[in-house]
């Protein structure tokens, strides 16, 4: 124990006998590593902001939309629109590749009055099991049910965002409220999806979709069975390619079109889109992380020229430790404690920075489709330790060679 306390004053010696070459060492070692933590967790956090946005709206969430479709040969410049309609979801509804779907009707041009506030905003109208397949949590009161649905019941879920709009510290659950003239009574409040500014997910109302195609059915499509959309779920997530090709074989069998016409459908694929980000996120990650360890890279030069020169000057003095009855462990021993402790002590002082860099972040308001970066722990470890590898081999490669010569031949060292 005394031989270690008597190493560690001779390597804090050493180190403040040469502050400036210390401290410009230990600067750029924390700089690597603190870089490297933060690009990694930026990296990391774009991926985990995106992944958690397409989360917010169902698991497995698939949709299609109504289209154009080329009128003559596959010229897009002469085309005609075709709607969905409800055949078109019973139809996806029994298809073998899909294990859930809706029907849906989409309004953004209704007016909603309360007796405290007005607002217009997104509504939809659509079956029970559509709280099954898009992500819209209950958070006071009910979601529809098949009563409703099936009486054409006047009953409305709506979005946090219109609770706060319409509703303002009021009770919500029970209250009236006039959709273009229309009474209804909300039944139940969604929680807020997401966070910052974005408020169009949270300014939102869900009515039974036989009441809705009643009262506000789509306009222009000439059609009174016409629908928005029809959301859907594949059988399972791995098979969500197949489920794709499935329903629209069956939009296009049924507004007689090939389904092999290019730019005919207009759908949305969440679990494509997520696959595909994570594609980017790793190339960002691949990018960044490269960055990263070059910055460390140069970090760990730093430490390895420091102490490559400091086991150059110090050779006369191995040479006089040596004369003194110094062993060959104990000067080899001091060189890997003074190489530990310039990388461990930069290397957390790095981590230390990064981590107070990331709470910075969490001054800053929130961006949807970003997370705030985190501290990976692995990350750090393996960064500090690969340091710390390179400065105790550069001191005790030098060392031991220094330490293999006679104390004569130490001192004659320039």
């Amino acid at each position: 124990m005394r031989r270690f306390s008597d190493s560690f004053r001779q390597v804090l010696r050493a180190m403040w006998t040469h502050k400036l070459r210390s401290f410009l060492t230990m600067f750029g070692i924390a700089w690597g590593v603190g870089s490297l933590l933060l690009l990694v967790g930026l990296g990391e956090g774009f991926r985990a902001g995106t992944e958690k946005n397409l989360a917010g709206f169902g698991e497995d969430y698939m949709q299609i939309y109504n289209g154009r479709v080329p009128a003559i040969g596959r010229s897009q410049l002469s085309s005609r629109q075709y709607y969905l309609n409800y055949k078109d979801y019973l139809d996806v509804r029994s298809s073998g590749s899909v294990r859930n779907a809706a029907p849906v009707i989409y309004r953004g041009d209704l007016r909603l009055v309360s007796d405290y506030g007005s607002s217009n905003g997104y509504v939809d109208g659509s079956e029970p099991q559509f709280y099954e397949i898009r992500y819209q949590p209950v958070d006071q009161g009910r979601w529809m049910n098949w009563d409703d649905e099936r009486q054409r019941h006047n009953v409305c879920v709506i979005g946090s965002e219109f609770v706060r709009l319409l509703f303002p510290g009021r009770p919500v659950i029970g209250s009236r409220l006039l959709i273009n003239g229309i009474p209804f009574t909300v039944i139940g409040t969604i929680k807020k999806i997401g966070h910052g500014n974005n408020n169009d997910q949270n300014m939102r109302l869900v009515m039974p979709f036989s009441t809705m195609a009643t009262f506000f059915p789509m306009q222009g499509a000439g059609n009174e069975n016409a629908i928005k959309y029809v959301a859907y779920q594949p059988i399972a997530r791995d098979q969500h390619a197949l489920a794709k090709k499935a329903v629209r074989s069956i939009v296009a069998r049924n507004h007689g079109f090939d389904a092999e016409t290019p730019d005919a459908f207009d759908d949305w694929d969440t679990i494509e889109s997520a696959e595909m980000v994570g594609k980017i996120s790793d190339a960002m990650d691949t990018f960044l992380g490269a960055v990263g360890l070059v910055t460390l890279a140069l970090g760990a030069m730093g430490v390895v020229n420091i102490m490559l020169v400091s086991v150059t000057e110090r050779t006369r003095e191995i040479g006089l430790r040596k004369a003194l009855g110094a062993t060959r462990r104990s000067i080899l021993f001091q060189f890997f404690l003074e190489g530990l402790m310039l990388t461990v002590i930069s290397g957390a002082i790095g981590v230390v920075a990064a981590w107070a860099a990331t709470k910075l972040f969490g001054l800053v308001p929130p961006i949807d489709g970003f997370e705030l970066p985190h501290i990976y722990p692995a990350t750090a470890v393996l960064a500090i330790t690969s340091l710390a590898t390179a400065g105790i081999i550069a001191g005790l490669y030098p060392a031991r060679r220094a330490a293999l010569l006679t104390p004569v031949e130490a001192l004659r060292q320039e």
